[in-house]
């Protein structure tokens, strides 16, 4: 695997990922997650494999509209967009960002108990949300150690 923190960018997005778990901090995840998946599918072969051949369009916005932003994927490459975009394969819209760090990190991910509890809500195909889980999933498994 290559090296996962070369540079200083990359140890302060690192930083920053580990104080959304270590400290319960939600209110960034999201974007944080969003611009170290960016980063490491530059830097990393191995995760970048989970983008290779595919396709998706990805919304995710806050109950309270305060958060939105998406994710393109094409062309073994990532853009984040802020604000909205048309023709999202799955919109993921969650009651606040500590909801969607819980159902990203969760050991378990549980589509239907989130729903249940009424954290996060789905249009689209909930394939694309199991995808984007495991990639969240993979990058939490590559943090490094302090």
């Amino acid at each position: 695997m290559d090296d996962p923190v070369p540079g200083s960018m990359e140890r302060e997005l690192w930083q920053r990922f580990r104080n959304c778990f270590e400290s319960g901090l939600a209110e960034d995840f999201l974007q944080i997650l969003l611009a170290l998946m960016a980063v490491m599918f530059g830097l990393d072969r191995d995760y970048r494999r989970n983008i290779d051949r595919f396709s998706g369009r990805y919304q995710f916005r806050s109950e309270d509209g305060r958060i939105r932003v998406a994710a393109l994927f094409a062309d073994g490459r990532m853009q984040v967009v802020e604000g909205e975009i048309e023709d999202p394969h799955i919109t993921v819209i969650f009651r606040n960002s500590r909801s969607l760090l819980n159902f990203l990190i969760s050991p378990r991910q549980d589509i239907l108990g989130a729903m249940l509890r009424h954290e996060v809500r789905t249009e689209g195909n909930l394939n694309y949300l199991n995808k984007f889980g495991y990639m969240a999933k993979h990058l939490q498994l590559m943090m490094p150690r302090p």
